[in-house]
Parts: structure tokens; sequence; C-alpha cells
């Protein structure tokens, strides 16, 4: 690792020095900042640090000249924020590339980013807020043929963590080695008969395999696990179609069944996973129609067997939820359950048109939503079904098209956006929810059902052009978990800069979780500085998951970009 880093680091520098000469290319890249102090409050459960400030700090640089770039990121956690994992440390270079592109041909060696398809088979990426990054380390080809086909190829280990070995900082990878290919084919563009067709069709096909070797002295576990997928897109004008169904070999893991709650070697299965994702949407002006429908089976597909939480996932299980953004609304987010889950999700976007009864001068718009994940139907298996060829069992009988009778969650949500008048605009948006926190665990120790009602009113004044005021008030009311909730915010702008004034308050507790912060944008550079209380809770995006716990202290954030 640290040969291959030096040996990346002198090439940029010789090539961007070499490039000097005549044609210089071009650099850029962006710069991120997050640190927070963190001072001991019995109030709220928060704990002090033995430093004075924790960072997290991020810095891409890329190079780019003609059909060649390359790039680095720096990161620094010194030490890391609470609630990220703390397993990365020190300051390096985890991150960094090579990249060529030429005749329809892309090759990338070190680090990179990919998705197959919906994400369902393979999937890296990397979420700051999350402090989730999955990158894999090797090669990447794509090749265009013609204007119709793509194909993928991706070679390589994945990035578990930036950690010290032996007082030098390294990047840790998952033993399991990576590799998989793609190919998507549209139609249209093969036919020359079909290409002012109006309706198009998407076709395309994936393959990973995952080779571990099995040193467990209990299990008889394959060293080779493959998985395959197979996705299709219609769209026709206004409306459109998507499908994909995956499918992967037995990969008994510490994911095991439900409940084990990623214990290493509890419940090792030795059954086949699959998944099946349906997307139907209709759009026109002032109307839209989204419906999606998925459901999962033991897809816990990891490049290494024994890890947990967030690490080394090689796939991704979309969620088909609602994401709020508002606080109390997404005080209870809805985790993807790769062990299995089945559900729906519909919604409906309409905007009443101007002067119209209900559009009054200046239209309405409407959105209603609600979506529903349930437990998947699943029979055990009795005693009898050791396999003879290995140390254990296949587990449970199972359908994707048969859905269980646990409720995990349920979401039904109406926002009503309004423009009052040239200065006053508002938004106001209902949540009614059903939250399964024995599956889910979002909210700590609580088991059952939690029903919660959110109501929030969010106003904009405009008292110029350049000078404005919004208003949260957020209300959630609860018999179960902590209680009800209530919430005030108060923002003023004016041009460059963001003055907020909030505050969280829990009725149960009777504490309130105060906030200020001053923002300054200028340009591509964005500054913050906070102070406050911070909640214990989860953080989801895209169905995946972060602890945050408890704090009291200041906050810092920069981000720049050049």
């Amino acid at each position: 690792m640290r040969r291959l880093l030096f040996i990346t680091i002198i090439s940029l520098i010789a090539i961007c020095t070499k490039a000097q000469e005549n044609n210089p290319g071009s650099i850029h890249g962006n710069f991120q900042l997050d640190a927070q102090t963190y001072a001991e409050d019995n109030s709220i459960g928060a704990t002090k640090a033995d430093e004075i400030m924790l960072s997290n700090v991020y810095a891409n640089f890329i190079y780019t000249k003609g059909d060649f770039s390359a790039g680095t990121r720096f990161e620094g956690y010194l030490n890391t924020l609470q609630g990220f994992e703390p397993q990365n440390e020190g300051v390096g270079f985890p991150y960094r590339w090579i990249r060529y592109s030429a005749n329809d041909l892309e090759i990338t060696v070190g680090s990179y980013y990919e998705q197959f398809g919906a994400g369902m088979i393979f999937r890296t990426y990397e979420a700051k807020t999350l402090g989730y990054d999955n990158a894999m380390d090797g090669i990447r080809l794509k090749y265009r043929i013609g204007s119709g086909i793509i194909l993928k190829a991706i070679y390589g280990q994945q990035r578990q963590a930036q950690k010290y070995v032996n007082d030098v900082t390294q990047l840790m990878k998952g033993r399991g080695i990576v590799r998989g290919i793609d190919a998507e084919i549209s139609v249209n563009d093969i036919f020359n008969s079909l290409a002012e067709k109006k309706t198009r069709v998407l076709l395309g096909g994936s393959f990973i395999s995952k080779h571990e070797k099995d040193d467990n002295p209990i299990y008889k576990i394959p060293e080779n696990v493959g998985a395959g997928a197979g996705r299709l897109n219609i769209s026709h004008g206004k409306i459109n179609f998507s499908g994909e169904y995956v499918y992967k070999s037995m990969d008994p893991s510490s994911g095991g069944t439900e409940y084990s709650n990623g214990i290493v070697g509890h419940n090792y299965i030795y059954k086949n996973g699959q998944g099946l994702l349906l997307t139907a949407s209709y759009s026109q002006k002032g109307l839209g129609i989204h419906v999606m429908a998925k459901s999962i089976d033991n897809m816990n597909f990891r490049s290494e067997r024994t890890a947990k939480l967030n690490d080394l996932n090689i796939n991704f299980i979309p969620d088909i939820n609602k994401n709020h953004t508002y606080s109390l609304a997404s005080i209870y987010p809805y985790g993807t359950q790769p062990n299995g889950e089945a559900g729906i999700k519909a919604e409906l976007m309409y905007k009443f048109k101007k002067e119209s009864i209900l559009g009054g001068k200046y239209g309405t718009l409407v959105n209603v939503g609600y979506s529903r994940m349930n437990s998947l139907q699943k029979k055990a298996l009795s005693d009898t079904s050791i396999l003879a060829s290995n140390d254990g069992t296949l587990g449970y009988k199972s359908n994707l098209l048969s859905i269980g009778d646990e409720l995990y969650y349920e979401d039904i949500n109406l926002e009503i956006s309004k423009k009052v008048n040239r200065k006053l605009k508002g938004i106001l948006t209902l949540q009614s929810l059903k939250y399964n926190n024995s599956i889910i665990h979002g909210a700590g120790l609580y088991e059952g059902i939690i029903n919660s009602f959110v109501i929030v009113l969010d106003l904009t004044y405009k008292f110029t052009k350049k000078k404005a005021v919004r208003t949260e008030f957020q209300q959630l009311q609860t018999k179960e978990d902590k209680g009800n909730w209530s919430l005030a915010l108060f923002e003023f702008s004016i041009p460059h800069w963001f003055f907020i004034v909030g505050d969280q308050y829990n009725a149960n507790s009777n504490q309130h979780y105060y906030n200020v912060a001053i923002v300054h944008n200028f340009k591509a550079n964005r500054i913050q500085i906070g102070y406050g209380k911070q909640r214990e809770g989860i953080v989801c995006t895209g169905g995946v998951c972060r602890r945050v716990p408890a704090a009291n202290g200041f906050t810092v954030s920069l981000t720049s970009s050049f």
C-alpha cells in the first residue's frame, strides 16, 4: 500500500510538472472540514471527549489533461467525530486513481466507485454524513461499442478503513476479492428501424463474484460466491417502467437470519439470496405519479463474511420510503433489512392551476405519499434439512411474492406548498407513522410499534429580494418511546449570510436542545459556526443508517471548491 501510494503521488507530480511545459491541463478539487467540541452534559447523556476538538477532514485533488486524468483524496481523522466508526484514524491518502480514456475505452487504476443497475448486486460509494465508504481498490474497465452497448468490468478489493499500523497510516481492505462484469444495451440505438420510435427499451445484465478463503474451524464455507442480475427499462413518452431481479448463491455470513444482530457466526445459513425491484411512473405538466415495489430475501452480501454494521457491503438495497428532510418527521427513519423485507411506495404530485378554486392566484402544489414495509413470509425448516456437504442448514423456505404479517414501517404523508402572495410562501406537512423498533432499532431500547403523528409548518417571508426570514414549527405526538417533541426554528438571511436559532423540546424529560449558528457563503466557499445540544438518535440516507450520540458543544463546518 505505501509503495503504491508513493508511486502514485510521484507519478502525479511528474505528470503535472511535465504538463506545464506545453499544455498545463487543469487542476480542480474541493475541501471539507467538520469539527466539534464535546462537553459533558448528564441531562442529555452527552459525554466529554478526551481532546478539545474532534474533526473529520477531506480534500480532493483532480488533474485533467486531454484523455488523461488522475486524482487523490486526503483524509484526516484527528480524532474521528463521535458517532462515526472510530476505526478511521490519522491522516493519509487512502483514495487515489489514474484514468485514461480513448477510442471508447476507459481504464481506471486505483480507487473508484461504481454501480451496476440499481445497485442490488453491486454498488460502491461514499456518504460523508454517514461515515460510509466502501470504495473499490483495483482496476475498472468501461468500453462503449457503438452507441448502443456499454460494457463494464471491475476487479479488486474494498476499502474498510484508514488505520494506524506500526505507527504508519495505511489503507485497510477487506480480504475478499471482488470481480464482476456489467452490460447495458440500448435496443433503439442498435436497430436503425427503432431509432425514431417513441418507445425506448434498455436491457442490462450483471455478474459479481466474491472470493474469500475458508478458515472457519466449525463451518464449511464456500470460498466463491456468485451473484447475477437482469434489468429492463421501458419508456414511452410520459410513462416509464423499470424492473430488476437479482440472485445470490449461498453465502453464510455474520448477518445470519433476523435477530442475529450481526453477531459473528450466529445463525449461519446456506440459503440463496434474491431480490426484486419494480418502478413505474407517469408525469406530465402539473401531475406526477410514482409507484415502487420491493422484495428482498437474504441479500446480505459482503466481501468479508465476518463484517458487520456498514462495513464492506458489496451491494446496496435501495430504500423505497420517503426521505423526510424536516427534523421531527425524520426522527424515526427506516433502515433497509437485507435479511428479508417486502413493501410498496406510492406517491402522487398534483399542482392546482393558477386562478382555480384551490390554486388561488399562484397555484397550489400537493404531494401525497404512502409507503409500507413488512416482513417476508418464511417457513422454518426442521433439523432434517441439514446439508450433507456443509455444516449448517438452509434456514427457511421463502417466496419473494409472499409478504409476511409483521409490519416494519408504514408512512402516510401529505405536503402542501403554497405561495400566498409576493412576499409569503409556506409548506404544510402532515405525517402518520408506524415504526417497528424491535426490528429497525432506530429509537434505542424501546420494543414494539411506535405510533407517531407529525405536523410541520414552514413559512418564508421576503422583506426584499435579498432579505428574508424563514420559520419552522414542528410537533411530534406519540405515546411510545420518549413521548412528544416540539421544534421551533428561525432563519434570517441577507446576501452571503444566514443567522439561525432553534430549539427542540421533549415534553417527557422537560429537556431543551438549543442551537444557534451563523453561516457565510461566498462564491465556492461556505463556513458555518454553531453551538448547541444534539439529541441522541439515528440518521439514515438511502436506507443506510448511523447512530448519532447526544452531544453538547461548538461545531465548525467549512467547504470549498476550486
